[in-house]
């Protein structure tokens, strides 16, 4: 990834790796007996040879259907990996996958059946915000280990339970806090935010306005938009003529409607666009009505196009997955994939092999050694088993911290122009999911 292209250098958050780490330590004594730090695993000799159940809670239908169908071609991808190198403590992996249909009542029924009809071992793989809120609640009733792929503040905000993980992706709070300084000192302080209006785009509102006041911007403008709406000409209005820079998040079928809309008022006298890649995900650059994005920002949590100086970690994930340089299926270039998002699945299923050996895992009677192995982890180098970058657990948060990437559309495409570091998006609150019982 290249540094910044603009002079700027975005202040520390104050809290470094060194003390994140030392502070993380002190989740507790079962963390120091079990020494999981990577690279440090204590392997253990499964006593079965009986699979493993895993129940995947995908998004196959709803308006999390684009995601889910990448989620589990990934997921797909990396068991198969996992199981001709040996499987999990020797023990191979079942997949048991369920439709949620994006839907929250659905998810805790689909954890239920998870947990009373499939048998699993464990849950993993939600996405959507509102589907975690309304499943986690479910898994920690039933002492259920459940390994969500999301991105909202739901996990670290403490609003939830001791068996509920969030490993794979960094939250809300944290990319946004780690971008602001560079958008407040390359594309303006006054900012319009229009983002969905649910759990997600709160955590956006929030946390993004939060991050600007502390560089001295202002939030101009809040426009929440509902998660069903199929057209959004009448909100761009509301839009003030003061906006520097216009800050949009948005997700669903509806997202390239939205993008083209969005060019169709501005024309060529747009302020500056800061967007989060959720609102193109398995999208086209190169589609008609987007051209005016040429020049334009986007987060990413994993870049879609292959940089100048990919590794090989992103090389190999790439062709295990199925994916070519452009982010696109091997089998189908215009099948765009959800590139930033579903490396979550790719690393949380490496995740849990590494605490189901540490922890010595053999069946639902060890599921507080695996809660506890699953908080023991510390420190994740950047791998072939976490493509995306080396991370930091926070074991009392249940939430993983890591890099972010801020690329710029040149020519249909996606360079990274800014990456963040790990601390930039550290933040300290009270969460302690290591107090509650199990």
């Amino acid at each position: 990834m290249s540094d910044s292209k603009k002079n700027t250098t975005p202040p520390s958050s104050g809290i470094t790796r060194r003390s994140a780490l030392k502070g993380f330590a002190a989740t507790g004594a079962a963390a120091a007996a079990a020494q999981v730090a990577p690279g440090a695993v204590r392997y253990v000799q499964a006593q079965t040879s009986e699979p493993l159940k895993l129940g995947f809670q995908v998004h196959r239908t709803g308006i999390g259907a684009a995601y889910g169908r990448w989620y589990e071609r990934v997921v797909n991808a990396c068991v198969a990996e996992i199981n001709a190198n040996g499987g999990i403590a020797g023990r191979q992996i079942e997949i048991v996958a369920e439709d949620d249909g994006t839907d929250p009542k659905r998810g805790a029924e689909m954890v239920e059946k998870f947990a009373t009809q499939h048998g699993v071992d464990i849950a993993f793989g939600t996405l959507f915000s509102h589907v975690v809120m309304g499943s986690a609640p479910r898994a920690g009733e039933l002492k259920l280990p459940y390994y969500v792929v999301s991105e909202g503040y739901h996990v670290a905000s403490g609003a939830l339970n001791r068996y509920t993980f969030q490993p794979g992706i960094t939250d809300v709070r944290s990319q946004v806090m780690s971008m602001a300084p560079w958008v407040a000192g390359n594309l303006g302080k006054k900012v319009t935010m229009i983002y969905p209006d649910y759990a997600f785009g709160h955590d956006h509102r929030d946390y993004f306005s939060e991050a600007m006041k502390k560089q001295g911007g202002e939030i101009v403008e809040l426009i929440p938009i509902p998660p069903t709406e199929t057209s959004y000409t009448k909100y761009f209005p509301k839009i003030p003529s003061s906006t520097e820079v216009l800050y949009h998040v948005m997700v669903g079928p509806g997202v390239l409607t939205f993008v083209k809309e969005l060019g169709e008022h501005f024309g060529s006298n747009r302020p500056e666009l800061f967007g989060f890649i959720d609102s193109l995900e398995a999208v086209p650059l190169a589609s008609p009505g987007l051209e005016f994005l040429e020049g334009t920002y986007f987060w990413e949590g994993y870049p879609r196009y292959a940089q100048p100086d990919q590794t090989p970690y992103d090389k190999h994930y790439r062709q295990a997955v199925g994916v070519n340089d452009d982010g696109a299926s091997v089998n189908d270039p215009k099948d765009i994939s959800t590139y930033s998002h579903m490396f979550g699945c790719w690393e949380t299923l490496y995740t849990i092999k590494q605490a189901v050996e540490a922890s010595g895992y053999k069946g639902p009677k060890d599921k507080a050694a695996l809660v506890e192995a699953t908080e023991a982890i510390t420190d994740i180098p950047w791998s072939n088993q976490h493509p995306q970058g080396d991370k930091v657990f926070n074991g009392k948060m249940h939430q993983v911290f890591g890099h972010q990437n801020i690329s710029q559309v040149a020519n249909a495409r996606l360079d990274v122009v800014h990456r963040t570091s790990i601390e930039d998006g550290m933040y300290e609150n009270d969460t302690d999911y290591t107090k509650m019982p199990l």
